[in-house]
């Protein structure tokens, strides 16, 4: 594994993602564990398959305005986290494992990730009733654990909407409690890997 201590959304950044299975993605691949893959993960595969074919990021993936937001208020949430924490958070960058990686939105000391996601309204109240992250994210956690090696990462939900005293809420995973669901995601990775050289084998004509 290496780690890139490099900007998120900076063309660099998007350039070494080329032709990898990110833990974005992760909940695509997880998705009916145990069956065959979707087809939301077989269209994934072949994003991956036509990205190390071409060498450059295929566009399959599409931007709105949530997702413009999200861009826009995460500094705002990052700060807001640390002065809730009394901590600094530094750069998460890139951890690089040649077929797979993983962008955390920050690093905590040695030990710890954070996940921001800035939202709306209706999405922030349903994760303060919750009492508990987003499990949309789960498989995205849990893949920063498996990537980063590290023991814990935060869930950071932002809205702006929200009074002052309730815009940011944040909810711990520790990876002692995964365990089985990192070694899960492992073989189900490796089994959409071999699916991606399969679509690509199939792209290039290779019986």
């Amino acid at each position: 594994m290496i780690w890139h201590d490099i900007q998120q959304n900076t063309e660099e950044w998007e350039a070494l993602r080329v032709g990898k299975a990110t833990a974005s993605n992760f909940g695509l691949i997880m998705a009916n564990a145990g069956k065959a893959f979707g087809d939301p993960a077989k269209r994934y595969a072949l994003q991956i398959a036509l990205e190390q074919i071409k060498g450059c990021k295929s566009e399959f993936s599409f931007s709105n305005e949530h997702m413009e937001r999200g861009h826009e208020q995460e500094p705002i949430a990052r700060i807001l986290y640390e002065d809730m924490n009394f901590i600094c958070v530094d750069n998460g960058g890139f951890f690089d494992h040649d077929t797979y990686g993983n962008s955390p939105d920050g690093l905590v000391g040695s030990d710890g990730v954070i996940e921001i996601k800035s939202v709306i309204a209706p999405t922030h109240y349903a994760t303060l009733q919750r009492g508990s992250f987003d499990p949309s994210y789960r498989w995205q956690l849990i893949g920063h654990l498996d990537c980063t090696g590290r023991d814990w990462v935060d869930f950071v939900s932002y809205c702006a909407d929200f009074p002052e005293n309730g815009q940011l809420t944040t909810h711990r995973l520790y990876r002692g409690d995964v365990e089985i669901e990192i070694a899960q995601l492992q073989e189900r990775r490796n089994d959409f890997l071999e699916l991606v050289s399969t679509t690509l084998a199939k792209i290039n004509g290779t019986p």
